[in-house]
């Protein structure tokens, strides 16, 4: 079948290449470090995976309804301009919330000389002790002196969140202020006050051993995160300031839950609608085969572009930002590369043609996925493997960065686990072949639940990179199975739908619901025991898994329906033979099943 002058493949899936390429630079801008940049602003985990649920809901119910608009009015060109366009404006909006500590931002940058926390690595406790000059007796009565240390930004998400600081006579603290996020005792240092403990002070000249005095900063005035009695007593001095720093809390939570929304209402309907269109670009000329080698493409935008922005977030975040959190470089960088992606988005294939196709497809999808038991099965799994990612995705870093990692480190941690799944993927056939598709879907359950495992048992920041090897079979092989498992459970013209259905909606609705929860799970007990939760839950549901594949109804080995769906000519007059019929080759599996 020759090709229609008008349909020149070759540049269209070249130009694919290139803005699959630059979309994942775009996306690796900003995406896997923006859960830490939130913590920067001041956000605590709860509020943290509020935002975070919240993204993960748009992009799982607008993205659909866009593409499908588009596809109805045959303006997705015009959509793909309007969301490079203000995703590009929206993610500058987030460059301009308040961050809670108003400070000059990196006091590296800066110059400043205001005291700060240098000493041993997070968990390690550390007394303060503070040499005073000799002053008047009336100037040293107990209570007299405190030290106000820099605010840490983002931490109260542990353990300790909701405790009264002052069980003990001398308290620890953890270091970095700003970290602390992974140990039991770090929520503790939100407020960094010290205030003298008298039976301490010995000696002339006096030395007053100092504890510390964290009353945490709960969302709203309203909270009752201040009604214990040793907050109480540590806020009485200081009632207005802790009443200007839950204003400005709230501003700061509303501020960047509108810059979320409207950013992502931006920018999730891009990849499905550009996805939609080169498709049925290549199947007006029979070359969607071609299509399925694409996503190598955007891996390599993805790796290039995370490790690419973090090198460059140190040089270039002390001219960008004299003030407010580290990390606007990231911002910056992915409106710049929205704009290159703008430019490539002229060229890309958009069929000018329209095909005929029934406007009902995803409800047909969820009507076969209800009415399939192996489908239900499927989707539930994909709905839980969605929550127990977006745990990693969004606490990952904070627990890396209390380690001391830096964002190249967090970069390349990603950039690992991606170049492992393009490097597996020539053994996609012979695994599929020899552990079946139920057999590769457990394997992936049971990669991701020993990733969490591990990762509740960090001790350094290197010690992520070998479970990032894992993400391989945890992501890459997990979803090559279901691929393969919807391409022998589609009816004739649902394949498409039912994928959407599945990357789209259910597994988007498990990232927002494990967002929703997994943040608030961090602040009653600690990120540990959120990674142990989910793990056990991942291993309760691979031996429910496995244990009712044997109850469910056997597949048909020949899908005849889409046999009747095709054409005569495609299989008689085929240059291959009777070889590569797809009947014959369908029957001789079976035949050889049978046998075995």
């Amino acid at each position: 079948m020759s090709a229609n002058p008008q349909w020149d493949i070759s540049r269209a899936l070249r130009v694919a290449r290139l803005f699959h390429l630059v979309c994942g630079v775009r996306d690796a801008c900003v995406t896997p470090f923006l859960t830490l940049y939130l913590r920067q602003l001041g956000l605590a985990a709860p509020w943290v995976g509020i935002l975070m649920g919240t993204k993960h809901l748009i992009a799982a119910s607008w993205a659909p309804f866009c593409a499908f608009l588009a596809r109805s009015h045959q303006k997705r060109r015009v959509l793909l301009t309007a969301s490079l366009l203000g995703s590009a404006g929206a993610s500058l909006f987030m460059v301009l919330v308040p961050p809670l500590d108003r400070d000059p931002g990196d006091r590296r940058c800066n110059g400043s000389h205001s005291l700060t926390a240098e000493g041993p690595p997070p968990g390690v406790a550390l007394t303060v002790t503070v040499t005073l000059a000799s002053e008047p007796t009336s100037n040293s009565a107990a209570g007299a002196l405190s030290l106000a240390l820099e605010r840490s930004s983002g931490v109260a998400g542990t353990r300790g969140f909701g405790e009264g600081p002052g069980e003990s006579g001398q308290e620890p603290f953890s270091y970095p202020p700003s970290s602390s996020m992974g140990s039991t005792q770090g929520a503790r240092n939100r407020s960094g006050v010290l205030h003298p403990d008298t039976p301490g002070v010995t000696g002339s000249p006096r030395e007053g051993a100092f504890r510390v005095v964290s009353p945490p900063l709960p969302l709203f005035a309203g909270s009752t995160a201040l009604a214990r009695p040793a907050n109480q007593s540590a806020a009485k001095g200081d009632g207005r300031d802790l009443g200007l720093s839950l204003e400005g809390l709230q501003w700061t939570f509303i501020l960047s839950l509108g810059s979320v929304v409207f950013w992502e209402l931006q920018t999730s309907p891009l990849e499905q609608v550009a996805d939609d269109s080169l498709y049925e670009y290549l199947d007006f000329v029979d070359a969607t085969d071609r299509y399925r080698s694409l996503w190598v493409w955007k891996l390599l935008g993805t790796s290039v572009g995370v490790c690419g922005i973090a090198a460059l977030v140190g040089p270039l975040d002390c001219f960008l930002a004299a003030s407010g959190p580290r990390g606007v470089v990231h911002f910056y960088g992915y409106s710049l590369v929205s704009a290159l992606a703008l430019l490539v988005s002229i060229a890309f294939p958009v069929p000018v043609c329209r095909r005929l196709e029934p406007s009902y497809r995803t409800v047909k999808a969820l009507s076969l996925v209800v009415g399939d038991p192996h489908l239900t099965v499927l989707a539930l799994t994909i709905f839980l493997t969605g929550g127990a990612t977006s745990v990693v995705q969004n606490f990952l870093f904070w627990q890396m960065k209390d380690h001391g990692s830096s964002e190249l480190i967090m970069g390349f941690s990603v950039a690992l686990g991606l170049l492992g799944e393009i490097l597996l993927h020539p053994f996609k056939a012979p695994l599929l072949r020899k552990l079946s598709r139920v057999g590769t879907v457990g394997l992936g359950l049971g990669c991701l639940a020993g990733q969490l495992l591990y990762y509740s048992f960090l001790w350094s920041w290197w010690s992520v990179l070998p479970a990032q090897i894992l993400s391989a079979l945890s992501h890459g092989a997990l979803w090559w199975a279901v691929t393969t498992s919807i391409e022998h459970l589609a009816t004739p013209g649902t394949e498409r739908p039912l994928s959407a259905l599945f990357q789209g909606h259910v597994c988007e609705s498990g990232a927002s619901l494990g967002s929703f929860v997994g943040g608030f799970v961090v602040m009653r007990f600690s990120l540990p025991v959120l990674y142990q939760a989910c793990c056990v839950l991942l291993l309760l549901w691979l031996a429910l898994f496995l244990s009712i594949q044997p109850r469910l109804p056997q597949e048909r080995k020949i899908n005849y329906s889409k046999l009747l769906a095709v054409e005569a000519s495609d299989t008689s007059d085929s240059e291959q033979g009777t070889e590569r019929d797809w009947l014959v080759k369908a029957m001789r599996e079976e035949h050889s099943d049978c046998r075995g």
